[in-house]
């Protein structure tokens, strides 16, 4: 089967490509006579949207949505939403000079391997397009754990390095406004990232990056204990971005430096329930959530579309050199911070609903949760 779907109970299957007339997708299994917010699926959508500041892609999308079914008077029916969202700003010119030529570092070769066929404007299905689709599902499957757990749930992501320059600051700050293009928090860092990124696309080229999400206020029991663990779940997820090349949940690698008594998320009992005293396992215990923090990182390599001349072959099997023309991001782990948002709630959505279908609604003795506050 083509993998164009992803979850288990909360299912999002997506559509289109880059320069075709539009983008798509169909989210099933949403609970009926849910209030759906629109605007709050529009702002999602803002904050991934092309052409938002001088660091990002400069093609003009207004990414508004449009919902084809699955509402009735602004409530969820229960049945399949279904949406659209148009593509109005696609230059297919940009790329007839490499229509025939693999880009390095791109989809290009082993799309054209697998399938005999590719679409080169844009990158067709491969390219970062699609997650337009994910960002509106993902802002209606925030609005699915608000509905069943409550507005205390969080979930909210941060540029924490852009080209091996990390960020500063208390991981509670990832949960103020962001107020700069980078979706960061720290303002020195954000300075010296633009300089980088400034001196980066005059030089024809382009930068990596990491971003952190988090999730609070999901209670113990989310997940499974063997394949469909929801750290497996979740790194899934985050990996499947377009230009994600790692994964870390909780401490992730720097746990392997570390000696099992400083690994080991020490606990105690206090008024109102379990408290963990560190939180290097991520939230997550056995694949299981623990009622603390979820926390989530991922890696971006750099745009691999350079208006620079590189080495290549073309489809005849000649060498060739390829210079990208076009309007690409200088560096794409600005706009993967609303993406990663996106396919935390989608993950934890899923989980949810699996959950009350298998066990039925969460609690028990020791469902409350503390995290001790670095």
């Amino acid at each position: 089967m083509p993998a164009n779907l992803l979850g288990q109970r909360l299912t999002l299957q997506s559509w289109g490509e880059s320069h075709g007339s539009a983008i798509g997708g169909v989210l099933d299994g949403l609970p009926p006579n849910m209030v759906l917010d629109i605007a709050a699926v529009q702002s999602a959508l803002d904050k991934r949207k092309p052409g938002s500041s001088k660091f990002v892609t400069q093609r003009r999308e207004d990414d508004t949505i449009e919902f084809l079914s699955g509402l009735y008077e602004g409530k969820t029916t229960g049945h399949p939403l279904a949406f659209i969202i148009a593509n109005k700003d696609a230059r297919s010119k940009d790329y007839d000079a490499i229509a025939q030529k693999f880009r390095p570092a791109h989809a290009d070769w082993s799309w054209q391997e697998k399938y005999g066929i590719r679409d080169p404007r844009g990158g067709g299905r491969s390219s970062a397009r699609e997650t337009a689709i994910r960002v509106a599902a993902g802002a209606v499957a925030l609005q699915v754990l608000h509905h069943l757990l409550g507005p205390a749930v969080e979930v909210w992501g941060a540029l924490v390095e852009l080209g091996g320059d990390a960020a500063d600051g208390q991981s509670a700050d990832l949960y103020k406004p962001h107020e700069s293009p980078f979706f960061c928090h720290d303002k020195q860092a954000v300075q010296r990232w633009e300089k980088a990124l400034e001196a980066t696309r005059k030089d024809n080229s382009s930068l990596g990056a990491i971003v952190e999400v988090r999730a609070r206020g999901i209670p113990a029991g989310l997940g499974e204990p063997v394949y469909d663990r929801l750290d497996a779940d979740l790194a899934k997820a985050l990996i499947s971005i377009n230009a994600v090349k790692g994964v870390e949940i909780g401490a992730g690698f720097s746990a392997a430096r570390l000696r099992g008594e400083e690994n080991a998320d020490e606990m105690r009992t206090s008024n109102s329930g379990v408290q963990f005293l560190s939180n290097n396992a991520g939230g997550i215990l056995g694949g299981i959530s623990t009622g603390a923090e979820i926390v989530a990182r991922f890696a971006l390599k750099p745009t691999s579309s350079l208006p620079r001349t590189l080495r290549s072959v073309q489809q005849d099997g000649k060498n060739a050199e390829v210079l990208t023309k076009g309007r690409h991001d200088p560096c794409v782990g600005i706009r993967a911070v609303p993406i990663g948002e996106a396919m935390m709630s989608l993950v934890l959505a899923d989980h949810l609903l699996r959950h009350r279908g298998q066990v039925g609604n969460l609690g028990g003795a020791l469902a409350s949760v503390e995290e001790e506050s670095p």
